[in-house]
């Protein structure tokens, strides 16, 4: 395949796909430059290896692994770093603008920080299950290939991920007066 026609054919491809999978990596990550970071390294990953893509599977699905694979193989190691500040970020951090994109405005009205608590609560697994099954739409079997994994285990971790999520959310709203416990 010549280049310009394997690029055409990536991005008729790959381009839908890009404000979903965002949200998903912005999930993943918690933050917007590494969920950046995270979706061109895996979009850079995906083209390279665009070749071993078998023409009529599930691109979807397969591009969504290259995300989780990426994210496992770089995010989850630096998280786990200690982070370092360098004084003039610190300075540089305090004389941010106050003044938010539209999609940081939207989300924190959807998640607000005991929400997003309650989703850091869930190991990676249960978390990257869920964002799949509930946020991204992949059928069970879809995520058993993903995460290369049997569907009992799909099944098994997003029941636990949900009683857990339940659990947290539930005394979230006790806490905050939604419910009476």
């Amino acid at each position: 395949m010549c280049e310009l026609n394997k690029q055409k054919e990536f991005e008729e491809l790959a381009l839908p796909y890009m404000d979903s999978f965002y949200s998903s990596a912005l999930r993943m990550t918690r933050n917007e430059a590494e969920a950046e970071d995270l979706l061109q390294d895996a979009y850079l990953r995906a083209y390279r290896f665009f070749d071993k893509f078998e023409k009529g599977t599930n691109f979807r699905a397969w591009l969504f692994k290259i995300i989780r694979n990426v994210y496992i193989n770089k995010y989850r190691k630096e998280a786990k770093a200690p982070q370092m500040m360098d004084v003039s970020d610190a300075e540089a951090i305090g004389s941010l603008s106050d003044t938010d994109t539209p999609e940081n405005i939207i989300f924190d009205k959807l998640l607000d920080d005991d929400l997003t608590k309650a989703l850091d609560v869930l190991p990676d697994d249960f978390r990257i299950t869920l964002i799949m099954s509930d946020l991204e739409g992949f059928s069970y079997k879809e995520i058993a290939e993903i995460l290369d994994c049997p569907i009992g285990t799909v099944m098994s971790r997003l029941h636990r991920g949900r009683k857990i999520l339940r659990r947290v959310l539930i005394e979230y709203a006790k806490n905050m007066g939604y419910i009476k416990g």
